[in-house]
């Protein structure tokens, strides 16, 4: 498999019916058909691998955390709350697109996505003690966010569960309206501890107040991230503040996924004011945060940064197709979407005889390197990286 990067490379059309014309149409169609069966692989290869039981119990549904890996190893590890809910987030992609095809994207003979996204909100309850409140502002609104869409998809399926998700957001809600104080001027804490304010707990607190009504307060949150974490020169939002002596000090580290639930809010929230600032972002994003030489979008390592890449490719997304933007910035967004994805696919590493404990499918960390480099075989692969190119291929099939 050729690790060669080729980002505008198109995937493979399906064989034309003899007498089919060639038009732009059918391309298109080609393509969307194709991404779409390479994301139900990667959410079949992430289910089938590293979903499975919390404690042997019937009706839970959790991911591990790395494979090969056990049941009291992944209860004593590291609890990873946000990629759980990450986790949830791709099932609802998987879901849409269930709905979109009539057909479950792992046979009528195994749960739907819905299904597994129902089961795996509540195995996270159990599996965090009980309960939904995290230490972590960020990990609570990417759950609220995920289940949000998890509510929406039940009810374009008319399932059921809307009642339980609503349970969640009002309890989670109450979390992100303490976290949302006027100290530092205004943004949302990144944890209990409330020492520093950033871009990954206020991006995404905002999105959430945004989708749920709260205009307002989602405006605010996005005009802090304006004033105070937003680099002059570059165009991108850095990390976060916090009080060292009396003086608000910045923490000027730029990480890809930080861009992606600001874009997010500022497409939600509209206005000629946002909507000028997100195509400026996706400008800035193809500027900073792409491998040189390339349209492709950096990778950020293993651990939490193997889901940063995708993160910013969902909500690139939602900017290719929506028609307020500028024709210019959404051919950026959607080059950059297929262009990374197309990278992650290319380098892939797959087991035909899947090996016991490995995944069907590995996908790379690194959009520059293969699978085969980066998780060679008998090495243990994260489920963060993993959820990361299934979200890239979800994202490249909505286009």
């Amino acid at each position: 498999m050729s690790s060669q990067i080729e980002p505008t490379r198109k995937p493979a059309s399906s064989p034309e019916t003899p007498g089919t014309p060639d038009t732009p149409e059918n391309t298109e169609t080609a393509q969307a058909t194709e991404w779409a069966m390479r994301a139900n692989q990667a959410a079949r290869s992430v289910t089938r691998s590293f979903g499975r039981r919390l404690l042997f119990l019937p009706g839970t549904h959790i991911g591990a955390v790395s494979l090969p890996g056990n049941t009291v190893k992944s209860l004593s590890g590291p609890w990873h709350y946000w990629w759980q809910a990450h986790y949830v987030d791709c099932l609802v992609d998987a879901g849409r697109r269930e709905l979109a095809g009539k057909t479950r994207f792992d046979g009528d003979s195994r749960p739907s996505a819905g299904r597994l996204g129902s089961r795996l909100v509540t195995t996270i309850r159990l599996r965090n003690l009980f309960r939904f409140v995290n230490d972590y502002y960020d990990d609570m609104a990417w759950l609220a966010l995920a289940t949000l869409r998890l509510e929406n998809l039940a009810e374009a399926s008319q399932k059921r569960g809307r009642r339980r998700n609503a349970y969640i957001r009002k309890h989670l809600t109450l979390q992100f309206d303490s976290a949302s104080t006027d100290d530092f001027g205004g943004g949302t804490f990144w944890s209990t501890t409330r020492d520093f304010k950033n871009t990954p707990a206020t991006a995404p607190a905002a999105l959430y107040y945004a989708r749920t009504g709260h205009t307002g307060r989602a405006q605010q949150l996005v005009d802090w991230l304006n004033s105070k974490l937003l680099h002059p020169e570059r165009g991108v939002y850095q990390d976060g503040v916090r009080m060292s002596q009396g003086q608000l000090v910045v923490d000027q580290a730029i990480y890809t996924y930080n861009q992606g639930p600001v874009l997010g809010a500022l497409l939600e929230l509209g206005g000629d004011d946002n909507l000028r600032r997100a195509a400026q972002l996706v400008d800035a994003v193809k500027r900073e945060l792409t491998i040189s030489g390339t349209g492709v979008i950096r990778g950020d390592g293993t651990g939490d940064g193997g889901l940063f890449t995708g993160i910013l490719l969902r909500y690139l997304a939602l900017a290719a197709l929506d028609a307020r933007l500028p024709a210019a910035t959404r051919e950026t967004a959607k080059s950059l979407v297929y262009s990374t994805a197309e990278a992650l696919w290319a380098g892939r590493r797959e087991n035909p005889n899947q090996a016991k404990g490995a995944p069907a499918i590995v996908f790379s960390f690194d959009p520059q390197r293969p699978a085969s480099e980066t998780y060679p075989a008998g090495t243990a692969v994260e489920l963060s990286t993993q959820l990361q190119a299934w979200m890239a291929l979800e994202a490249a099939a909505t286009l």
